[in-house]
Order: C-alpha cells, then structure tokens, then sequence
C-alpha cells in the first residue's frame, strides 16, 4: 500500500531470556503491525545501518544492552545527530539512562526501594538481614549480589548501587502505552520472577504507577512499571523499564492482546505525525 510509514522493527529473535519468550512476542507484535506498517525486521547491531531507509525505528526485544554497550551508544549517537525518529524516544529516563533514576527518585521521596551509591549514605538504608548490590548499568539480574550489612563498607563505590533486601509479597507490572495504562500481571511467588498471573489493580495501585509514568516525561511509546508489594501492604518502585520491556502477551486475554495492539499501533502514528524528521 503507497504511502505507509516504515519501520525498522529492533529485536533479537535468537536472545535466550529466562522466563521469557522474545522471539515469540516479537513476532506476534510485527505479524499485526504489519497491518498498519511496512515493516522490516533487523538485529540490534544492524540498526544504524540500515535506519536511514525508514520512517522509524522501534526498538523492542533486543536483549541487554551490555552486551553491546559500544554499538547500542553508537547507535544512539547517530540517531541523535540523523534526527531519527527512534520509538521509544531516546529521552528516557528509566532504565534506558541507566540506574541513576533509582537514586534521583529515593532523593525525591518517591515510593522506591531505598538506593545509595556512597558509603557515607548507608545510614538512609533501613537495617536489614542483607543487601542487594549490583551495577549502575545492569540488567536481567546481570551482577546482582546479596551481601550482609556488616560487608558493605568494604564495597567498592562508584559503580554500583545499594538497597536493602525487601521480604515482599509479591511484584507487580503494569504495562503503559504513552500514558495510558493497558493491563497489569502479578508474580505471585517472590522467587519466580517471570510466573505472572492477571492482576486487577486498583484506583491506588494506578495512581502509584503513574506518578513513574508522569515523571519520566515521554510522550510517546512502552513502558513497563515493577513494583514490589511489602508486607505492610505498600508498593515500592523496583524498575521503571523504558527501553525495550518485555510485556508478557502470552499471559493476557486475547481482548487485552488486541487493545494493546491498537494502542501500540496509534501511538506509533501520532509519533510519526508530531515528530518530523530533521
């Protein structure tokens, strides 16, 4: 059909996630964006290669970025300097910047797992039987570490980030498209991260989520809130998934895959629409 916009859809079909099927979910989303879209699927590593030939570039299951942090930062270089329309906007500033976010927001007093990054800053940190450390730039669990309170003077800072360990009940995710919410799943079981279940979340629940999605300022594409709820019943920011989070579609009704598409499917031509390329 003349006149479709074009997209450079971004995954890693081959990347084995635990508890998580990429490939599956990549191809379900691009067999019904096709509809809208001429589409073409590349590697996370051909990206700027082949960029230029399209309208937009969405990134989606492309696996971490650490694995490929020179590329990923080239890529995100020569998007800037192209003026390429690139889905979500690179302006992100969950995980897509990093973990700097877990401690901007701890500063902030939002609902967030206490992070430090100084040793001079353990006393915020409530005590705990064990501490969670791991990377500034980590992802998919990649570095996590427990260790106990007596042991964390003897760490060594700059690159790595501090929070107690949470006996919570259980995690929750809730999935954004813009800023709209489309659905949430529960992980009952604290130790099987990726065994979700449908959640209906409340008024309360929402309004925690979106006071995450209103911070991050993007005006356009996914996001991905995790949450832990603790034994007092309180929600705690565990992950704001900006870049390329994993939505799970397997796991909802068929009702809430066909919304989510059709949002998916908007947003990706108002983005189009409201941002030209230079």
């Amino acid at each position: 059909m003349p006149g479709r916009p074009s997209v450079l859809f971004v995954t890693d079909l081959a990347y084995q996630a635990q508890g998580r099927r990429y490939g599956d979910e990549d191809i379900f989303l691009t067999s019904r964006l096709r509809n809208a879209f001429d589409l073409a699927l590349c590697h996370p590593l051909d990206a700027a290669a082949l960029m230029d030939a399209f309208d937009a570039v969405v990134v989606r299951n492309s696996g971490p970025v650490l694995h490929y942090q020179k590329k990923y930062d080239a890529f995100r270089e020569q998007a800037a300097a192209r003026g390429t329309r690139v889905y979500n906007p690179l302006s992100g500033r969950g995980d897509m910047a990093g973990k700097q976010y877990l401690l901007d927001l701890t500063t902030a007093g939002y609902p967030v797992i206490p992070t430090i990054d100084r040793p001079h800053d353990l006393h915020l940190l409530p005590e705990t039987g064990s501490y969670v450390v791991k990377p500034k730039a980590g992802a998919d669990s990649i570095g996590l570490t427990f260790v106990p309170r007596d042991q964390l003077n003897g760490l060594t800072y700059g690159d790595i980030l501090v929070q107690p360990r949470i006996g919570f009940r259980y995690e929750v995710s809730f999935y954004y498209v813009d800023d709209a919410f489309q659905y949430a799943l529960r992980a009952p079981n604290p130790d099987r991260r990726w065994v979700l279940e449908p959640y209906r979340p409340t008024d309360a629940d929402l309004a925690f989520a979106h006071r995450f999605i209103d911070w991050n300022t993007l005006d356009h594409g996914i996001q991905r809130v995790d949450a832990c709820r603790t034994q007092e019943g309180e929600l705690l920011l565990v992950e704001l998934e900006d870049l390329n989070p994993y939505l799970s579609l397997d796991l909802v009704s068929d009702r809430t895959r066909d919304d989510f598409v059709t949002s998916m499917t908007a947003s990706l031509h108002r983005f189009l629409d409201t941002s030209p390329r230079t």
